[in-house]
């Protein structure tokens, strides 16, 4: 039977009166790669918040490894972590300084091996000694990528983790991705406006629209349900149409 890695339950967050996550639960199991779709505004952002324990929840349940969010917070950090494209590292710092840090802070054995190893999978050895305020953003994104790794997580968080890559890099970093996923039985829960990236590396999907889950399947279930022909049709046809169905036949709220 597949473990269990993340357990959502009922989950709900308001900001002073407005929703912003309605009802949402959805479970991720290890080794597998979920995607959390949306247009802006879905409620993807505050989800994703909301299990980094960056944010506490009006209502529902979050449960990592087997553990209650709220007071094993720490503990499941510990054995996770996150990439955003929109997040930067400290800018006067050099691209090994900064990954030296929180490969510090992380408590990671063999540290500088495991810098090298990054650099070189990620193709950015190049750039250890330059200024990561200097960086483009396609080299930033993939620098945060490797901070991500460094602890070699259980449970990995990425927010737009191709964003600001061009298409030959985009594709080597999907299929690094998934190569790590292989080996590692990492979980990751992968939120993307690139519907490529989804379709190529999400094992299962879950689509949200203003605060709830109105698809979840394979990208193929999610295709048939809406019936198109590609994600980025659903994406187009969900953003413009409006109220949509949920999954229970009702109509979102």
């Amino acid at each position: 039977m597949a473990e269990s890695i993340v357990e959502v339950q009922h989950l709900r967050k308001e900001f002073d009166g407005t929703v912003a996550v309605a009802d949402v639960s959805f479970v991720a199991q290890r080794g597998e790669i979920v995607g959390v779709l949306g247009a802006n505004g879905a409620g993807k952002t505050t989800t994703i918040q909301i299990l980094l324990g960056l944010i506490k929840p009006t209502g529902g349940t979050v449960t990592v490894f087997g553990k209650d969010l709220e007071r094993n917070r720490v503990e499941i950090l510990q054995r996770s972590n996150f990439s955003s494209a929109y997040t930067g590292l400290p800018s006067n710092l050099k691209v090994w300084e900064n990954l030296l840090i929180f490969a510090m802070i992380y408590g990671v054995n063999n540290h500088r091996q495991k810098i090298d190893e990054l650099l070189q999978m990620f193709e950015i050895a190049h750039l250890r000694n330059k200024i990561t305020g200097n960086l483009s953003s396609g080299e930033s994104t993939r620098v945060n990528l490797c901070k991500s790794l460094l602890n070699d997580p259980e449970l990995l968080m990425l927010d737009e983790p191709t964003a600001s890559l061009d298409p030959d890099i985009a594709d080597k970093v999907r299929k690094l991705l998934r190569r790590i996923q292989t080996e590692r039985q990492i979980t990751m829960i992968y939120t993307s406006h690139n519907m490529r990236d989804v379709e190529e590396v999400c094992d299962r999907v879950l689509f949200m629209h203003k605060g709830h889950i109105i698809a979840e399947g394979t990208p193929q279930q999610v295709k048939d349900k809406f019936n198109q022909t590609s994600l980025e049709d659903v994406f187009i046809s969900v953003a413009r149409g409006g109220d949509v169905l949920a999954g229970n036949g009702e109509a979102a709220k």
